[in-house]
């Protein structure tokens, strides 16, 4: 360490005493360990100049080797005894050098006598260029005025310099915000470092943790990717500048997980895209015991350390969720099931809606007041009936009788109240109902990607289009490799005659997933509304089940309205003969019975449909292909008794 003297050192309201190793403010004692209080030593002593990395873990730890993040650890310490703000920086870090004192520091003898050190009072002078070869400053700035201008004028730093002219987060602000004026940022899947595969369900429920611990800090002003999109960069070898360009954030955490059998590791660093500087890292090393709460504890703190780094302020103020009950004993084999359970519900197939309502199902018979699990089956009934996987009669009850089980275990489940109003929606009818449960999904978690998904889909089938395209964004921006985000708000553009832009729309989610069949078969109903019928028959003929209900229906469709007219017969023909299932057989002749001019049969199908309580009739407000039957004054009865029309 440097040699002490017996003098003072002063800046702004602070005195430092080497003597006594003291630091004050006002008159008030600050705490700091000695560590930190032998870098901050070395800083004001060296004020106005680089202090090497090198040099400051060769000063502060001459007898040990330390790891870099042990000086970045500590000089976070010190700016938060500092109480660093936004407003008022003291340590600057240059980018692959060291760290710079910023502000003015005088010296003072104990005596009583001041005496003004040259070497260090300020302000300080703007880095020259052999000292900061990357830093460029604006020629015009004066170095006894204008010291903090310069540094914000710089460009290729480590850290975001936060300031008063770019977007406000936690009541500060800083620069490479998204233009709404929120933060982006992606906490990437833990690595788990323990040897075991087995332990996946650790790292994974750790990511998720502080996804959600994240997503409650200020939702305003930081958006938290989803998981679903993050889970892409599982061992993943993409760039951090990749990353960030792909999930279009400005910031992304990086964590790991070691465990043995009685202590558990976990590291976490905060890192800044542009530049792939290291803001803040933390390593915890705890015993294990409570691994939920332990999770949600490590989770906390990372918040708490990162609205530090990136506002300045501590400790936050957030609103909190209300804490859901304790899990049982077998809570992480219950959640590593619920996992496998979202997994597959993801897939958006018949086989997939089985397998993960098996996983949701074990899940709950592991932990029977496993909220979300409860919540995850009230998906997949839900779905399975809208994608007419199987009788709705049978599964829309069963959906509700799920989610309100997840809303008696946790009232404040942002999934069971968008369950539930995908039931009210789709089954009930109930628009109202349906779009205050969607609001209150939102307010408790606004960042649950799936339930702007699905009230952008609500939104649209209402003909509220500009409505329903900002609230899918909102879901794009939070989920941005997420297929069917990307499909649904096709279906949007659809809906609103928007058939080019839905075209792309579908190009793009096809990016994303090539293998997912739901978005290609979303290409053809563009094209047959576009008059583009070879296109429409050439991707129909690819599909792989070409004898199946909707190949045929759209067959008939395509055919009949490009007039060829005996192969639209044959395959309406074949599909009456093997529609099988009551729901789906509705919804798949509505389409044939729209391409092929037969009013009365839709009239009359459509009147069915809406006795049993289909989901074939929440979109005939706007669907193109209900457009042969809109000026039907029995369509219009219709509209008004499933509440589209007041």
């Amino acid at each position: 360490m440097s040699s002490l003297t017996s003098n003072l050192y002063e800046f702004d309201e602070f005195r430092l005493d080497p003597q006594s190793r003291a630091l004050r403010r006002s008159g008030t004692s600050v705490q700091l360990t000695p560590k930190a209080f032998d870098v901050l030593l070395l800083l004001i002593q060296n004020a106005g100049r680089i202090v090497t990395k090198d040099e400051l873990m060769k000063t502060v730890w001459p007898d040990s080797f330390v790891e870099e993040s042990n000086l970045t650890q500590t000089i976070f310490m010190v700016r938060k005894a500092l109480d660093e703000t936004s407003a008022r920086r003291y340590i600057f870090n240059v980018q692959g050098q060291g760290y710079r004192f910023l502000v003015p520091v005088k010296e003072i003898a104990n005596y009583g006598a001041e005496t003004e050190v040259p070497e260090i009072i300020g302000p300080v002078p703007p880095p020259s260029s052999a000292s900061a070869p990357e830093i460029q400053l604006h020629s015009h700035l004066q170095p006894a005025k204008d010291w903090r201008l310069a540094v914000i004028a710089s460009a290729g730093v480590a850290l975001v310099l936060i300031v008063t002219s770019t977007l406000w987060i936690w009541g500060s602000r800083h620069g490479a915000v998204e233009p709404s004026g929120r933060t982006m940022l992606a906490v990437l899947p833990f690595e788990n470092f323990t040897g075991d595969p087995g332990q996946e369900y650790f790292s994974d429920g750790l990511t998720e943790e502080m996804i959600s611990q994240l997503g409650d800090l200020d939702p305003a002003h930081l958006g938290v990717i989803a998981r679903t999109s993050v889970m892409h960069y599982k061992h993943s070898q993409e760039s951090i500048p990749q990353i960030g360009k792909d999930l279009g954030v400005q910031y992304v955490i990086e964590g790991s997980v070691r465990r043995d059998s009685e202590r558990v590791r976990i590291t976490a660093q905060l890192i800044q895209v542009k530049d792939q500087s290291h803001l803040w890292a933390r390593e915890y090393d705890r015993d294990l015991g409570h691994l939920l709460e332990l999770q949600a504890e490590i989770a906390r703190e990372v918040a708490n350390e990162i609205e530090f780094s990136l506002s300045g302020r501590r400790p936050i103020e957030a609103a909190q969720k209300t804490a859901a009950p304790a899990p049982g004993a077998n809570s992480y084999e219950a959640y590593d099931l619920y996992l496998k359970g979202r997994y597959f519900w993801n897939k958006r197939t018949g086989e997939g809606f089985r397998h993960a309502a098996d996983y949701f199902q074990q899940a709950i018979d592991k932990d029977p007041n496993y909220g979300r699990a409860y919540a995850g089956l009230a998906d997949t009934f839900s779905l399975m009936s809208t994608w007419y996987v199987g009788p709705q009669n049978e599964l829309m009850p069963r959906a509700r009788a799920a989610a309100l089980r997840a809303l008696e275990v946790d009232a404040s489940l942002a999934e069971a109240h968008a369950s539930i109003a995908l039931i009210k929606e789709n089954y009930d009818y109930d628009w109202a109902g349906s779009e205050m449960e969607f609001r209150r999904a939102i307010q408790l978690d606004p960042q649950y990607a799936t339930a702007h998904q699905w009230y952008a889909e609500f939104l649209s089938w209402q003909g509220r289009f500009q409505e329903a395209l900002a609230e899918s964004e909102q879901a794009r921006l939070l989920d941005p490799l997420s297929p069917i985000i990307a499909s649904d708000r096709a279906a949007i553009l659809y809906d609103s005659r928007q058939y080019d832009a839905a075209v792309q729309e579908i190009r793009s989610a096809l990016d994303l997933d090539p293998n997912f069949e739901h978005v290609r078969g979303a290409m053809v109903p563009c094209y047959f509304q576009l008059g583009r019928y070879d296109e429409a028959i050439d991707l129909i003929n690819h599909w792989t089940d070409r004898d199946g209900t909707w190949t045929l229906a759209w067959k008939a469709a395509v055919y009949g309205r490009s007039g060829h007219a005996e192969e639209a017969r044959r395959a309406l023909a074949k599909l009456v003969q093997v529609s099988d299932s009551r729901a789906e057989r509705t919804a798949t002749l509505l389409v044939a019975y729209s391409g092929t001019g037969q009013k009365e049969r839709m009239i009359d199908l459509l009147q069915e449909a809406y006795s049993e309580h289909s989901n074939s009739v929440v979109q005939i407000k706007v669907d193109p292909m209900y457009d042969p039957v809109r000026n039907d004054p029995r369509f219009a009865d219709l509209l008004r008794r499933v509440g589209l029309e007041h």
